[in-house]
């Protein structure tokens, strides 16, 4: 049985533009992409084109756990949505212009590991950390 796809959302107070820009050029990736503060996201790479390759470290800032996330591009419709490949699961980015407003959403298929609502909470901690982030820059 297939497991339903988690979704998590946020409105970021910025123009299109900007949030597209934000959310996939590397300089800016590592500004948000982690959980929690005592976490960071020291190197990132993004491909952007379709069988293109993302990737980002996430790690302790301590030292004590890190791992690499790396995904490939299915398809991309500029400044609209994206969507991904990584480890057998799919995730889709879509960006909806809302006046000088932007609504993010994430939808992604969930792993095993992990209980649904721990994954969920973890991916809109990072999308919490991307509008903090693009808003204040």
């Amino acid at each position: 049985m297939e497991k339903a796809k988690i979704t998590v959302q946020a409105n970021v107070n910025a123009p299109l533009e900007k949030v597209w820009d934000y959310y996939t050029q590397p300089k800016h990736i590592v500004n948000w992409n982690f959980a929690d503060t005592s976490w960071h996201c020291p190197a990132a790479e993004n491909d952007m084109q379709v069988g293109g390759t993302y990737k980002a470290r996430m790690e302790a800032k301590d030292g004590s756990n890190g791992f690499d996330f790396e995904a490939v591009y299915t398809e991309i419709n500029e400044h609209k949505s994206f969507s991904y490949e990584f480890g057998g699961r799919i995730a889709t980015v879509t960006l909806q212009n809302l006046n000088q407003q932007t609504l993010v959403t994430v939808t992604f298929d969930p792993e095993d590991e992990n209980p649904i609502d721990m994954q969920q909470i973890g991916w809109q901690m990072i999308l919490n950390n991307f509008k903090s982030y693009t808003e204040a820059s």
